[in-house]
């Protein structure tokens, strides 16, 4: 018999997300962090934008931060980033 060791992120009573690593399963929680900071942030804007849409941009925000801090460093970015969400291992919402 195996033992398999996960660690589960879990938001509100929600899980969000299983992993097989401590460090892989805390940067998703920081990033999740990141993107709950932003969506007050984005909805304090002169933007008209609905609350779905405020937490999707947020959780792309997040998800791509190390480019997204370049830009705003005045870095140029020659191509689209790529959303760096982890894969789901084994777990229903995310």
């Amino acid at each position: 018999m195996a033992v398999i060791t996960q660690f589960v992120v879990v938001r509100e009573g929600v899980e969000k997300m299983t992993f097989t690593s401590k460090k892989e399963a805390d940067a998703y929680d920081r990033m999740l962090d990141i993107a709950d900071n932003l969506i007050p942030f984005i909805q304090a804007s002169e933007a008209s934008i609905d609350d779905a849409a405020a937490e999707k941009l947020a959780f792309y925000m997040a998800s791509n931060k190390d480019t997204l801090a370049a830009l705003l460093k005045g870095a140029p970015v020659s191509a689209a980033p790529t959303a760096k969400t982890p894969k789901k291992k084994a777990s229903a919402d995310a």
